[in-house]
């Protein structure tokens, strides 16, 4: 408790300094809209990024970083989707309206997920795929960053595999007279017949700014590949997004920001479908109902205040709604879950810009408190009763961390950074009926060390060496019920955290024709956190499986990516990542790690024709995975004999027909092939018509 007690001390006394604190967007504020795929050759190395917890110019971070702009986050119908395809990134899907993001291998809780620099991971995130990344005003998202490997020092628990970043968006004005402007959108898909409506607003001048957005979504059933139709798989989502800015001078910021996403009803596929090695369903009835994320910020900015540095102050608070309703095929009764966490955090940084570098110091405090409930309901006269709830009601995770970085610039543009952070968390679950109240505190010191070395005017050779660590969740030691894979998970007790220790390097190459990036990792992870099969099973057949600190993991690869400038009108892109990995569980033999991506990437091609019509063209592509672990194998969402690989083809083109209107038609799975993505519970779209429609207002 004396880091938690460190960090709350520390916040009071610097708010207290001239009642004035706050910072130069260290966290996540770009306040730039940055189009990454309209950023010429010679500008390459100005892109300005917020991954180190302030604006940065991408050539000074020797951490792996892909950037995805708002063009093409809005092509798809979850925000993530845009990440399907970049380099060292993959995204896996259980059932349409959910995905997670797999960074190098790891998922879950070992990548930790930010909104403008605060934490969306919860004490319930689990160490499988989550979903509550697709939780996000996906119209409101101005990019998405991503840093491959381990940030230890800047981000701490839960970045063992990376971080990935969404920035929301935020105006900028420069005139003292108030502007406003805004859009319209629609769009329609064919694979599911959906329809997306939506728009947005910016108003304000160089004083004052606001901004807004509102969407909504329905889905119908999925036709995959060879026009199978997947029932039920059909969903709805509604999100909307208010902020408003002061800027009363140009060192001074406020900012309040709230969010709010629903998924009404949302079925899981692969329990009400058959999977791999099944002749029927493992449920009649499982849908999240409802999934639905909150969340209000408020940020104090302030350059050159106390000490002649920079502050910034940011209070956050997020809801994710994780209720469920599920039936055991052809069981007499139903379950009913109430699932909440309720996340409040506060992160206070200072630091200084000079010209041969930078420095930032901060602290953070987190508070996370779950309720969650169950009942059981007759479904033929629909009585209820009670039951042991999914998680300890009532249980609370305590997060407090104190972290450094620093980085300096040398002659000819080498680059030096490092930076520390000491972090404890503390989990406490009261007593179940089921299980016996548990206070379990971790700490650790996490670092990172970085090296930018100039090869050349356009060569630079990239290397970053990190620890890092998770500490056990509520999810680790007091989960009770079902999981994927005909399992049930019952709690457990003594977690230790997990550790990873990290290294990439690699090349980075940019000219006026070629951007070109090779990075090569490894990660070695330690004590981690999986579920053990304790030999018994449940009344319903399903395996009772156990939490333990039981396995360890060696993993590593590389990720590849070019752009090509064909003249004026013509880019080529391509993106190449591989991974494998082993795993040793402890008693049983070295094995395949579990849920590893197969080698793939998107080759793109895109074609300004004139100032009003533009196309592009692209192939995905994944080869076969057939390195399963003993659980990839008894896993009912993968194919025991591997995976088949897949080559996925698709076209889009976009025509401005007036000033404010804006047209585009894409096909996507042309050849209608059925495939389904490695570790994903349903198989893609099929052939999909995409008409889309925005109008500015």
């Amino acid at each position: 408790m004396q880091i938690i007690t460190g960090c709350l001390c520390l916040l009071a006394g610097v708010a207290a300094v001239s009642g004035e604190v706050a910072v130069s967007e260290p966290y996540g504020i770009n306040e730039q809209r940055i189009d990454a795929e309209e950023i010429d050759a010679e500008e390459i190395d100005e892109v300005i990024v917020t991954a180190t917890r302030r604006e940065a110019s991408a050539d000074t971070i020797p951490a792996a970083i892909s950037v995805v702009d708002a063009e093409r986050i809005r092509e798809g119908q979850l925000a993530m989707d845009a990440l399907a395809a970049e380099p060292g990134t993959y995204v896996q899907q259980t059932t349409p309206g959910q995905g997670a993001v797999i960074l190098r291998g790891q998922r879950g809780s070992a990548v930790l997920h930010l909104v403008d620099g605060m934490r969306l991971n919860n004490a319930i995130f689990r160490s499988a795929p989550t979903q509550y990344f697709a939780l996000l005003p996906g119209a409101a998202v101005e990019r998405l960053e991503v840093i491959r490997g381990t940030p230890a020092s800047l981000y701490g628990s839960d970045a063992v595999g990376g971080a990935v970043q969404a920035v929301m968006h935020r105006p900028v004005y420069e005139a003292s007279e108030p502007a406003l402007s805004g859009e319209l959108f629609a769009a329609f898909e064919s694979a599911d017949s959906a329809r997306r409506l939506g728009g947005s607003f910016d108003a304000g001048n160089r004083q004052w700014h606001a901004t807004g957005s509102a969407e909504y979504l329905r889905a119908g059933d999925r036709r995959t590949g060879g026009g199978v139709t997947l029932e039920p798989s059909g969903y709805d989502a509604r999100a909307g997004r208010l902020a408003f800015g002061l800027t009363p001078d140009e060192d001074t910021d406020w900012f309040l920001d709230l969010h709010y996403y629903e998924q009404p009803k949302t079925p899981r596929v692969d329990e009400l479908l058959p999977g791999f090695g099944q002749e029927e369903a493992a449920s009649s009835e499982f849908f999240f109902a409802p999934n639905r994320r909150l969340f209000a910020a408020a940020r104090h900015n302030r350059r050159n205040g106390p000490g002649e540095l920079d502050w910034s102050l940011s209070l956050a608070w997020q809801r994710i709604d994780d209720d469920r309703v599920t039936r055991d095929l052809d069981a007499p009764a139903r379950r009913i879950e109430e699932n909440r966490s309720d996340l409040f955090g506060v992160l206070l940084t200072t630091g200084a810009e000079q010209d041969a570098g930078g420095w930032l110091v901060g602290a953070e405090l987190y508070y996370d408190r779950v309720a969650s409930a169950r009942d059981e309901e007759d479904v033929a006269n629909g009585a209820r009763s009670a039951l042991t709830p999914r998680f300890p009601d009532g249980a609370e995770v305590l997060t407090g961390s104190v972290f450094a970085h620093w980085t300096r610039t040398f002659a000819r543009g080498h680059v030096l950074s490092a930076g520390a952070r000491y972090s404890e968390v503390e989990v406490r679950l009261p007593e179940t009926p089921v299980s016996s109240a548990t206070d379990v505190t971790s700490g650790d010191l996490a670092g990172d060390l970085g090296l930018i070395v100039a090869l050349g005017n356009r060569v630079h050779w990239v290397s970053n060496l990190g620890y890092g660590f998770r500490a056990p969740n509520v999810f680790d030691l007091g989960t009770l019920g079902n999981r994927p894979g005909n399992r049930f998970n019952q709690p457990s007790s003594g977690l230790d955290s997990e550790s990873v220790l990290q290294f990439d390097t690699g090349l980075r190459y940019s000219s006026e024709i070629w951007q070109i990036e090779l990075m090569a990792y490894r990660l070695r992870y330690r004590d981690r956190i999986v579920s053990v099969d304790t030999g018994e099973q449940t009344a319903s057949g399903r395996d009772i499986v156990q939490s333990a600190n039981a396995a360890r993991s060696d993993i590593y690869g590389a990720e590849a990516g070019a752009v090509l400038n064909v003249g004026d009108a013509i880019r080529l892109r391509a993106v190449l990542n591989w991974t494998r990995g082993t795993q040793r569980v402890d008693g049983l033999a070295e094995e395949p790690a579990d849920r590893i991506p197969p080698l793939g990437g998107r080759l793109e091609i895109n074609y300004e024709a004139t100032a009003n019509l533009s196309g592009e063209a692209w192939v995905r592509y994944a080869g076969e995975q057939d390195r399963l672990s003993a659980r990839d194998i008894r896993d009912s969402r993968i194919d025991p004999d591997g995976t088949p690989g897949w080559v996925s083809a698709g076209a889009r083109l976009t025509w401005w027909p007036a000033e404010r209107w804006r047209l585009s038609l894409a096909a996507e799975n042309v050849l209608d092939k059925r495939y389904r993505v490695h570790g994903s519970g349903l198989d893609a779209h099929g052939f999909n018509l995409v008409l889309a429609l925005r109008r500015s207002l």
